[in-house]
Formats: C-alpha cells, structure tokens, sequence
C-alpha cells in the first residue's frame, strides 16, 4: 500500500518541483524566460493529481507549454523591455550643424564638428555635393557617420 502511494506520488512530486523550479527562473529574470514551462508543468500537476498516465502528462505539459509561448509571446515582445534607451550618439539625430569639409559621398569626403567631436558626414544622396560652411541637419548615425541633409530654416512671417 505504501509503495503504490509512493509511486502514484512520484510524478505529482516532480511535476510540482518542475512548477515551481520554472517559476523561479521567472521570478528571477527580467523578460519572461520560463513561465510557458511553468503553466505547462501547472497542468500537468493537475493531470498527474486526477492519475492520468505518465504519456498524457508528458503530452499535457508539451502541448500547454507551446500554446501559451505560441499566444503570448507577441505580446510579450511587444510589451516587455519595450524602454530602448538612446546611445548618446542617438541623441544626434536631428541636430544641425555646419559643414567644415565640404560633403562628397563619392570622393568619401565630408567634416563637420558637433558638440566638440569631430564627425565623418555624408549625405543622405550620393549625388548630391553640400559645400563647406552648409547648415546640415543629422537625419541618421550609420557607424562612425553622420548621414546628413542640408538644413532649410523655415522663416516664420507674422
């Protein structure tokens, strides 16, 4: 009578230690690692505890465990970690400065000075020449290059 309590045991016993194992793997990470594992090894607790077969519970526990990375996972990678923090090179987009070497993309040349770090600048147009003295706008950073466009105030008439 023991031994069957035992045996009938072990798998809820397991089943319980995986549950909370992969909770715990939650809880201590910051981006949802393991709670699909947890749900599934939740259900098949549940299906070990009503004595279903060891098949079934490993079936259970697969099966649940995909369907609910399969659902949340979009959600989840939209939701979670979403705060992308700027380099402080980032923060350049949309400055303007002036052209100090005249921008060429074809002769790869172009110089221009911003917050005291010289930068190498191209255009956002190969074919497009900006002459030295230029007000550019910074539009995107490719590597070490600023891809700039030339700067058109816009004059405001009251």
């Amino acid at each position: 009578m023991m031994l069957e309590i035992t045996i009938r045991m072990t798998p809820i016993l397991i089943w319980l230690i995986m549950l909370i194992a992969f909770t715990a793997v939650e809880l201590l990470t910051v981006g949802l690692v393991s709670i699909w594992l947890a749900v599934g090894a939740l259900f098949a607790l549940i299906v070990a505890a009503v004595s279903g077969p060891i098949w079934l519970q490993i079936v259970v526990f697969f099966v649940v465990s995909l369907i609910t990375l399969l659902a949340t996972r979009p959600l989840a990678r939209k939701y979670v970690n979403r705060r992308i923090l700027p380099t402080n090179a980032d923060s350049l987009v949309g400055e303007v400065l002036a052209v100090k070497e005249k921008i060429d993309n074809r002769n790869e040349t172009g110089m221009g000075v911003i917050h005291g770090k010289e930068w190498t600048l191209r255009s956002t147009k190969d074919e497009t020449v900006i002459p030295e003295g230029t007000l550019v706008k910074v539009t995107q950073i490719q590597g070490v290059k600023l891809i700039v466009e030339k700067y058109e105030e816009v004059s405001s008439c009251n």
